[in-house]
Formats: structure tokens, sequence, C-alpha cells
């Protein structure tokens, strides 16, 4: 399983969680479709928003394998703003490849791709690096 070393584990302040520690041994769990419904919480909302500008500013529009990414933060943009990148395309497969598709990213989260934006992980990731 692929460390996507430097990407934020979890939304700061929450206990959203972003990444995964290690492999499980059952497998990769599946990554599948959740429907957003209007009345989610403010919370949820914020954590997918933080989840897909994590996402943006670590792989932007390149394709990217799921790694120790989590799935059910996956799977909650999953069929949207974040697509397989190949095809056959495995949900429970930590080397599948998606990317973002940037048109709908934008269209579902304006605030991520605003010059301004800030949630809160900023350059100092880059210094864990070394």
């Amino acid at each position: 399983m692929l460390k996507h070393r430097g990407f934020p584990g979890r939304l700061p302040g929450t206990d959203f969680q972003f990444v995964i520690r290690r492999a499980n041994k059952a497998g990769a769990t599946k990554i599948i479709r959740r429907e957003r419904f209007r009345d989610r919480a403010a919370a949820d909302r914020r954590a997918d928003a933080g989840f897909m500008a994590a996402l943006w500013d670590h792989f932007g529009e390149e394709p990217f394998e799921r790694g120790n990414l989590d799935a059910g933060r996956l799977s909650w943009l999953f069929g949207r703003e974040v697509v397989a990148a190949e095809d056959p395309f495995d949900p429970a497969s930590y080397e599948a490849l998606l990317r973002i598709d940037a048109a709908k990213a934008r269209a579902a989260f304006p605030e991520v791709f605003d010059e301004g934006a800030d949630f809160g992980w900023g350059d100092e990731d880059e210094d864990d690096l070394a």
C-alpha cells in the first residue's frame, strides 16, 4: 500500500480522517458511491471540502493511486468529483488509479479553488518530508 507522504491525516480540529495507517489484512475496503443529501451536517460538508482541497493540493488533475487514502472519505466524492482513471477499475484495490474531475470539483466545491482558501494545513507539511 502506497503511503502518500505529506498528505494531511485528518481535517484539522476534527476526527474526520483522510488516510489510514496500515493496510487491512482482509484487503482494501471497497470504494462505493455514497449519496450526499442536502441535509448533511455542516461538519460533514466541511470534511468533504477539506478532503477535496487536500486531493487537489497533492495531486491536481494527475491520476493518483488510492494507496492509504481513506475509503470512506473517498466514497463521498467517488463517481462525481473523483473518478476512476483506469479501465477496468478495481474499487477494492490499494493500487487502483483515480483522478479528480476538475470541472465537477470546481462546481461542487468552489471554495476549494478560491485563492485565499485555508483548510489549516498550509506549507508546514512539506517540512515533514525532510
